[in-house]
């Protein structure tokens, strides 16, 4: 079940997702996880058996563009399709929300996953957080008025 909530109501367990992975997994400094748009996002939260297990977050960038980012699942839920859900569950919600384009921050081992849901790569890679990156973007369909 995947539910999407406003970062006063999804913080708590967003954030613990967040620390397992990219703080303690991957080696992101504490202080970079948290950012100015995390209060104005959509935050979605997995749960597999009543326990949150993944999460990912839906910024509006205005004129019609949205950034997914902070996609996360815990190591024990990975390979589950749990990855793919989030994604498509913040898909929907920036097509309700008026979105024609999404943009992300791929991590370059990630970018395969976010290919096979029909983003493609622009520009170089670079570096975020001490992980390489690539942008990544795709365009929604238009809303049925």
């Amino acid at each position: 079940m995947i539910l999407i909530k406003p970062w006063e109501h999804a913080y708590d367990l967003a954030y613990l997702i967040r620390r397992a992975v990219f703080i303690l997994e991957q080696g992101v400094a504490e202080e970079l996880e948290l950012d100015e748009l995390d209060p104005s996002a959509l935050h979605a939260l997995a749960y597999q058996d009543g326990q949150c297990v993944g999460t990912g977050r839906l910024v509006n960038l205005g004129n019609g563009q949205a950034q997914i980012g902070r996609m996360a699942v815990l190591r024990n839920f990975r390979d589950q399709g749990i990855g793919r859900e989030i994604l498509e569950r913040l898909l929907l919600t920036a097509t309700a929300e008026g979105a024609s384009s999404l943009i992300l921050h791929a991590q370059l081992t990630a970018m395969p996953f976010y290919e096979k849901l029909g983003f493609v790569g622009q520009g170089s890679i670079y570096e975020e957080a001490g992980i390489p990156h690539r942008n990544m973007m795709l365009l929604l369909p238009n809303p049925i008025s």
